[in-house]
């Protein structure tokens, strides 16, 4: 059996909805999965291949991990396996690369055992996270609110209104979701914890019918102002682009700035001096599989 897996990036947070929010972005890794009759072979090729310093090439590897994982799950018994990874969502960038990873694995096992995925199939990958907002959307595209309840991860998918054209600005620089988790305060002032929640409810109505409303639906005080010494320069470019009316927010734990727009640009105006500016669409399709006999 021979695997095709297509796994979208994703933005996470975008805005208030920190650990809640989550987009599907038109930029892919590409997984193919063959299976063999014994050993582990992991390549790295195209795009990513350069920026895959200290990644696994062994059973750690993390498409690896949740393939091994759905297979436990679904009793899938996997002889040997090639993996062959094209990967175009930089790492440590906020978009969602490591959730991409296990989601294209557990996609991979739910195919090797002919099922489609299902709800456990977002436990299982938001499992490696902890939290589901990226993972979501990766697996299902489009615009995702995910929560949790208890042990239990959950989900629900709605379409972003066709107006919207997320543009990213993506630096060279790196960061680790843990330490920049690690700068946020325990508990917020009631004040900040109600803006907060006033900006995410309306970031659902912004986002699905009403992008007109973006900018303020997209203002923070719960995790931006935290983080912005981890890095200064896109807090620098996220006010400047905010200051010109463009709705923009730190793409999941940065240091990607993720702007949603309805022109595809970004004001010529604001200096973007060490960033990789693209537009990307909203993948609404999330994981797709194919899959073919040897």
């Amino acid at each position: 059996m021979r695997l095709r897996i297509t796994v979208p990036a994703s933005t996470a947070n975008i805005g208030s909805g920190f650990d809640t929010f989550g987009m599907a972005l038109g930029l892919h890794d590409v997984v193919e999965i063959e299976v063999v009759e014994s050993g582990l072979e992991v390549e790295v090729v195209d795009a990513g291949a350069g920026d895959m310093s200290g990644v696994p090439t062994d059973e750690n590897h993390l498409v690896v991990r949740a393939l091994r994982k759905a297979c436990r799950h679904l009793d899938v018994q996997v002889p040997g396996l090639r993996l062959r990874c094209h990967n175009a969502i930089p790492h440590s960038r906020g978009l969602g690369s490591s959730a991409a990873a296990a989601v294209a694995g557990i996609a991979a096992g739910y195919a090797l055992a002919g099922k489609a995925v299902d709800d456990t199939a977002l436990q299982l990958a938001a499992g490696f996270e902890g939290h589901a907002d990226n993972a979501a959307a990766s697996l299902l595209g489009g615009f995702v609110i995910a929560w949790q309840a208890g042990d239990r991860f959950h989900a629900e998918r709605l379409d972003p209104h066709s107006a919207i054209r997320p543009v990213v600005a993506v630096p060279a620089t790196r960061s680790s979701t843990k330490e920049t988790r690690g700068l946020l305060p325990d508990s917020v002032p009631l004040a900040d914890a109600a803006f907060s929640a006033g900006r995410t409810a309306l970031a659902v109505h912004a986002i699905t019918a009403r992008p007109e409303l973006l900018l303020a639906a997209t203002d923070d005080r719960l995790h931006q102002g935290y983080r912005a010494p981890a890095y200064p320069a896109t807090a620098r470019l996220m006010q400047e682009l905010r200051e010109h009316g463009v709705p923009a927010a730190v793409s999941g734990a940065g240091p990607t700035v993720l702007a949603l727009t309805t022109t595809g640009i970004l004001p010529g105006e604001v200096g973007v001096e060490g960033f990789d500016v693209s537009e990307l669409s909203v993948d609404l399709t999330g994981v797709r599989v194919e899959a073919r006999s040897q």
